[in-house]
């Protein structure tokens, strides 16, 4: 490997801020077979179908880079559950697997370097209660979090009874009432499952 191309590949490291797409590569004059040794003696890292991470980078990966790689493999995935609680700060411990929510409709496949847990909506309640956090790196949508907590109650056997118990304890803590919690809960048609834990 050239070493201009080398150092070519570290500006470019710093010019697209640590994530850069492959059209973006190819766009910059890196060629197909110069990604393929670049992601082989680890410069590059393929975090999904189509997108890198610069190894080369002068700084680590951001404390949100699942969420925000997730979403480079598919732009209308949702952080959702028990994951949106951690990346919120109401839980200070991260899930083992990201929870992500995609429409039923949605059958793009998402391969990822880390174990993710997909949940399928309906139309009706996907859209609800979504934000966009964009960040230097990359942006993510990600449902609030009275909705992470209705959706953890709805999977609360996937995510298991210790972070369930944990998150109803820190929303609990934050929020004693719970009638925005409710207010959510009925209009995700959830409101008899929500009531017996709030």
């Amino acid at each position: 490997m050239l070493r201009e191309t080398v150092i070519k590949i570290e500006k470019l490291s710093r010019k697209y801020n640590g994530y850069i797409s492959t059209e973006e590569l190819l766009a910059e004059g890196i060629t197909n077979r110069q990604i393929g040794v670049f992601a082989e003696i680890e410069m590059l890292e393929r975090v999904c179908h189509g997108h890198y991470w610069f190894q080369c980078f002068p700084g680590a990966k951001p404390g949100d880079y699942k969420a925000i790689e997730v979403c480079f493999s598919d732009p209308e995935a949702v952080i959702c559950a028990d994951s949106a609680c951690f990346y919120l700060g109401l839980i200070d411990q991260e899930p083992e697997k990201l929870s992500i929510a995609t429409r039923r409709s949605d059958r793009r496949r998402i391969g990822m370097n880390f174990p993710i847990a997909r949940h399928y909506y309906s139309e009706r309640t996907f859209g609800a209660y979504q934000d966009i956090v964009k960040t230097e790196f990359g942006s993510y949508r990600i449902y609030d979090v009275e909705r992470s907590v209705c959706d953890c109650i709805r999977f609360r056997k996937e995510i298991g009874e210790d972070l369930f118990a944990y998150v109803l304890e820190c929303y609990r803590k934050r929020d004693a009432a719970g009638e925005k919690l409710l207010q959510y809960a009925k209009t995700l048609r959830l409101l008899n499952i929500v009531k017996q834990y709030v």
